[in-house]
């Protein structure tokens, strides 16, 4: 009988880079350019919609935590209107990330990947945006 060893690297279920490593930023402007054609995540609105980038970790979505002068991937990212992504006064970005999102009930890292695989059909995007918001009035965190 032959005995076989699995050797797993020390980075192999890590949320984050190793320390001092660091993987460079994937941008995708088409699918920038995309989100910014869709409603809000929050309010449904056309108007003055922005692409949020998701900069919270979740090891389940293979998602790591980016540093705060980072943007991570363009693919993490989801439509938010103006008032809600930076000027409103339960704005993402004057709330806090975290916060935000446990508000609106919402999980924004599953409704990136989700818009990430719809990139291109807006239909599709904006169906699973419709969920995702019926979603979250149904279930208030």
């Amino acid at each position: 009988m032959t005995a076989f060893r699995i050797v797993r690297p020390d980075t192999a279920f890590a949320a984050a880079p190793s320390k001092g490593a660091k993987r460079p930023r994937r941008f995708h402007t088409d699918h920038l350019r995309f989100i910014r054609t869709l409603s809000c995540t929050v309010c449904g609105t056309h108007r003055f919609v922005e692409a949020a980038h998701v900069r919270i970790a979740s090891a389940v979505h293979g998602k790591r935590e980016s540093g705060m002068s980072q943007k991570p991937d363009d693919c993490w990212s989801v439509p938010l209107c103006a008032e809600h992504h930076r000027e409103g006064p339960d704005a993402q970005h004057k709330v806090g990330e975290d916060a935000f999102w446990r508000a609106q009930g919402i999980d924004p890292c599953n409704l990136a990947l989700a818009l990430w695989c719809a990139t291109g059909d807006e239909e599709r995007a904006e169906s699973i945006l419709a969920e995702t918001r019926a979603r979250a009035r149904k279930d208030p965190k």
